[in-house]
């Protein structure tokens, strides 16, 4: 399995290193990962921008599914993705875990939930569905 640090090089120059996501943790049975939040974040009513969040979870999801393809695969794509929020921040850092909830041949499904760091308040959960490829 590539290392964390591969995941976070993967990343960079494409949307998770825009946005600034790292991840502290990416395994076959759970994804770490964090997001500080800052201004390019938010959205215009000042706080952290829906968008923002579901990149994080999507990404750490999105980790795990690559973790996790049968050897024969080629990649993934996302087939669906449902996000609930309930919560917000204005600053401060944001954590993200992911699990798998189905490791299957032809789909994973992943679920996540970001938190607040400083008082470990739900922002957001997050479930979604891959579709695994395989060459032709």
């Amino acid at each position: 399995m590539r290392s964390t640090q591969d995941f976070n090089d993967g990343g960079r120059g494409h949307l998770p290193g825009l946005l600034g996501v790292v991840f502290t943790h990416v395994g076959a049975d759970e994804v770490r990962g964090e997001l500080v939040v800052r201004r390019e974040l938010m959205a215009p009513n000042g706080f952290l921008h829906a968008a923002s969040v579901v990149a994080l979870a999507d990404t750490a999801c999105g980790y795990g599914c690559l973790a996790n393809l049968p050897a024969d695969a080629a990649g993934f794509t996302t087939l669906e993705l449902k996000s609930n929020h309930v919560g917000t921040a204005r600053d401060g850092v944001v954590d993200c875990v992911a699990r798998p909830v189905h490791l299957g041949r032809t789909t994973q499904v992943w679920d996540a939930v970001v938190t607040r760091r400083d008082d470990g308040r739900t922002l957001a959960m997050f479930r979604c569905t891959q579709l695994v490829l395989y060459p032709r």
